[in-house]
C-alpha cells in the first residue's frame, strides 16, 4: 500500500477529495495493534460557506482551529458526549474545509476491533456509522490535530478501484439544523457496501 501524501490532501475541491478516499485504506498503528479497514462512506463539509461545518461563518473556537491548519490532518470530536468522529482536513491553510469518515469495511486487525468495541462476532456494525469507525480504529479526541503522513495514522491506497458507477450520491446525515445546506448533495457512498450507513440513495 502507498500512503496518501500532503498533496493529496491540500487541494481545493473538498467534494472530489471525499470521492476519491472511497476505496482508500484506513490505517491505526496504536500499541503494537494493526487495524484498518476500506473506506466506504465519506461527507465533505465546506467550511466558512457550509451551515453544516463547525467552521461555518470562520468560527474558531479551541475544538476547530485544526480545520484551520494543515492539510493532512486529523481532526476528531466528541459527538453527543460518546462517539468520537473522524475528520480529514483538507485544503490550504485558514480555509476550514474536512471530510467525515462515516463507514469502514474491516480488512486487519479484526480481533482488536472486537475487543475495542465489545462485539463478539464482526458483523455490518463493526464499520457502520462514524462512531463506530472511531471506535474500532482505536481512534478518539487525543487524535486530533494527528498528521495522516505519520506512521501511527494513515491513509493508504492498494491499488483498489472504484468506478464511477459504483458510487452514489446524496445529502448528509444528521444536519437538519442547516438549513438549504442540509440538501446539498455532499455524502458519497460505495453503492454496494453492507457497511454503509443509512440509506443508499442511488446517483
Amino acid at each position: 500500500m502507498k500512503k496518501l501524501g500532503y498533496d493529496f490532501y491540500n487541494r481545493e475541491d473538498v467534494l472530489t477529495i471525499a470521492q476519491e478516499l472511497l476505496g482508500k485504506v484506513l490505517v491505526t498503528k496504536f500499541n503494537g495493534a494493526i487495524t484498518s479497514g476500506r473506506i466506504v462512506e465519506t461527507e465533505a463539509y465546506q467550511g466558512v460557506t457550509d451551515r453544516a461545518s463547525h467552521a461555518y461563518g470562520g468560527r474558531r473556537t479551541n475544538r476547530t482551529e485544526i480545520m484551520f491548519g494543515k492539510a493532512g490532518t486529523a481532526y476528531v470530536y466528541l459527538c453527543y458526549g460518546i462517539h468520537h468522529l473522524f475528520n480529514v482536513v483538507t485544503n490550504k491553510e485558514n480555509t476550514p474545509h474536512a471530510i467525515l469518515i462515516r463507514a469502514i469495511a474491516p480488512l486487519n486487525g479484526i480481533p482488536h476491533m472486537l475487543a475495542r468495541t465489545g462485539r463478539t462476532k464482526a458483523d455490518y456494525t463493526l464499520g457502520k456509522g462514524p462512531g463506530n469507525v472511531s471506535k474500532a480504529l482505536g481512534i478518539n479526541t487525543q487524535h486530533t490535530g494527528t498528521s495522516l503522513t505519520g506512521k501511527e495514522l494513515y491513509i493508504a491506497d492498494d491499488d483498489f478501484i472504484v468506478s464511477p458507477s459504483a458510487i452514489g450520491i446524496t445529502k448528509r446525515i444528521g444536519v437538519d439544523y442547516a438549513g438549504e445546506d442540509a440538501l446539498l448533495p455532499y455524502r458519497f457512498i460505495l453503492k454496494d457496501s453492507p457497511y454503509v450507513s443509512g440509506r443508499k440513495v442511488r446517483s
